[in-house]
């Protein structure tokens, strides 16, 4: 499954690691690619997207579907 997010706030290195960590908490295989330019995220291999934004929301980014 192929999932695509769009988090406004996500704005350098450090918010990229943060929305990772939290991703691969609950899509641990899962691949993980962000463009800060963009702020979006694009997920391949993600379980379940309610998942995915709740993870991102505890790590304090709001996420939105791209």
């Amino acid at each position: 499954m192929s999932l695509s997010l769009h988090i406004p706030d996500m704005t350098c290195g450090h918010c990229i690691q943060a929305i990772t960590a939290a991703i691969r908490g609950v899509a641990p295989a899962a691949t993980v690619r962000a463009d800060v330019a963009s702020h979006t995220v694009e997920i391949d291999g993600a379980a379940d997207r309610a998942a995915i934004v709740a993870a991102v929301g505890r790590a304090g980014y709001a996420a939105q579907s791209a």
